[in-house]
């Protein structure tokens, strides 16, 4: 990767490349946690971390909310000329932000990218356009694409769900935008296409067919990874659950429910997980269990990584600074065997009142320093091994006699409720949590 990358201007002046200079600096611009070199369970952090930057909120959201107008006023657009310039100078304040920062990936939507045309065929024009241009920009730089996808959510026309709606017209529209967006991130060598079905799911029972709707979502995923394998991608195919907002009820509503989803539909071959923290705590669960859950099917495979705010309830997309979330997180990740195709996409974005050009810098640094300090307490969870050990003692029943012939499935039910003679002391073992959520602290404080 070069030093940093500038185009015609620079938009972050002032601000270097961001360098690791350890727990006792200072410096708001420098990594305190996050050695990118530095060997953490047999590879470097940030083989271990494959950190990416979402382009959508880092170049795209401008601070505005549903109560007041934008405050950022992102300089790569106000002197633009047209919206195919803007979409230039964007880029090229992403890519100099990409390298700086020190980040080898990123990911995006169409959207993101590239403006829509007024027709089809221009949208899908004016994106190639575009997709040539970060293709250069990934070559001088050597920064990579960890996934694409499409937006099917923003516009007016998918107000009613895209592969989900009830016109046909609109669902061959999506599949003409996912169709581009895939080709775009061909083109680019995207390690991952992700689906996130930000409207496919309903408002109303009273006006909805669920069962068709949820049969034109299969069909429609299943079409799009045909097209996608026929025109020789390799990579990885995401669904990204959420529980709700903007609908009442999203057909992806947690890994749970995706995997339900993929099993009854044949789809779960090709198509794997990409878990949002943010979106796991809507749904009523630890960002850990939704790793876990994906983990436990065979289903992982990416991370957006950001936090919620529990007191308002909705999708906040804040950066990452909680040390026992990431460590836990870490952990999964870890137990999991790693990342492959996937990685940590922060897909966060700045406060509203944080308009300062080198807040964006801050607080990845912040997010980066926050998953690093957390790949190193799972790993020293794992090197101790105390908690591992726990587990696999407190399950050593099943590791031989009748119990392992039960996990084997070797026995009969009437065999095994034959085993159910005495009551004895059954089942009053403790559990130790408040021990082991001990000794994590001790972990957490370095100790």
């Amino acid at each position: 990767m070069a030093d940093y990358f500038v185009g015609n201007k620079e938009y972050f002046p002032g601000i270097g490349r961001i360098k690791y200079e350890g727990p006792e600096s200072d410096n708001p611009l420098a990594f305190k946690y996050y050695d990118p070199e530095k060997v953490v369970g047999g590879k470097k952090m940030k083989d271990q971390l494959r950190f990416a930057v979402a382009y959508w909120h880092s170049f795209c959201a401008d601070g505005a909310d549903p109560f007041g107008a934008a405050t950022h006023p992102h300089p790569w657009i106000v002197d633009a000329k047209s919206p195919m310039e803007a979409a230039e100078h964007k880029m090229d304040a992403a890519f100099e932000f990409f390298t700086k920062l020190g980040t080898e990936f990123y990911a995006f939507h169409d959207r993101d990218m590239a403006p829509e045309g007024a027709t089809p065929a221009e949208s899908e024009k004016q994106l190639k356009v575009l997709v040539a241009r970060a293709k250069e920009r990934q070559q001088a730089t050597g920064v990579k694409l960890l996934w694409g996808t499409a937006n099917l959510f923003t516009h007016p026309r998918f107000m009613n769900g895209a592969a989900t709606n009830p016109e046909f017209a609109v669902v061959s529209l999506a599949a003409s935008q996912v169709k581009a967006a895939i080709d775009a991130t061909i083109e680019l060598g995207g390690q991952g296409y992700t689906f996130w079905g930000g409207r496919e799911g309903y408002m109303s029972l009273l006006n909805t067919d669920l069962k068709k709707e949820k049969e034109h979502l299969a069909r429609f995923l299943g079409l799009a990874r045909d097209y996608a394998r026929k025109q020789g991608f390799k990579g990885a195919f995401y669904i990204e659950p959420k529980p709700m907002e903007p609908t009442k009820h999203q057909y992806d509503y947690d890994v749970e429910t995706v995997a339900g989803f993929l099993r009854y539909y044949g789809l779960d071959k090709d198509f794997r997980m990409n878990i949002e923290a943010n979106h796991a705590e809507l749904a009523g669960h630890d960002f850990a269990h939704e790793l876990e859950t994906a983990a436990a099917m065979g289903l992982f495979g990416s991370v957006d990584a950001n936090r919620g705010e529990p007191r308002n309830g909705w999708d906040t997309d804040q950066f990452p600074s909680s040390y026992y979330e990431t460590a836990l997180a870490m952990y999964a990740v870890l137990k999991a065997g790693g990342f492959t195709t996937g990685g940590l996409n922060f897909d966060a974005k700045i406060r509203r009142n944080s308009v300062d050009p080198a807040d964006l810098f801050e607080a990845h640094i912040g997010g980066m320093d926050t998953f690093a300090a957390g790949l190193v307490i799972a790993q020293r969870i794992i090197d101790d091994g105390k908690l591992p050990g726990f587990v696999k003692k407190r399950y050593a029943s099943f590791d031989s006699g009748n119990g392992a012939k039960f996990d084997k499935g070797e026995l009969t039910f009437e065999v095994l409720a034959g085993f159910g003679s005495d009551y004895g002391n059954a089942g009053l073992t403790s559990g130790k949590q408040e021990h082991l959520e001990n000794i994590l602290n001790r972990y957490l404080l370095g100790l």
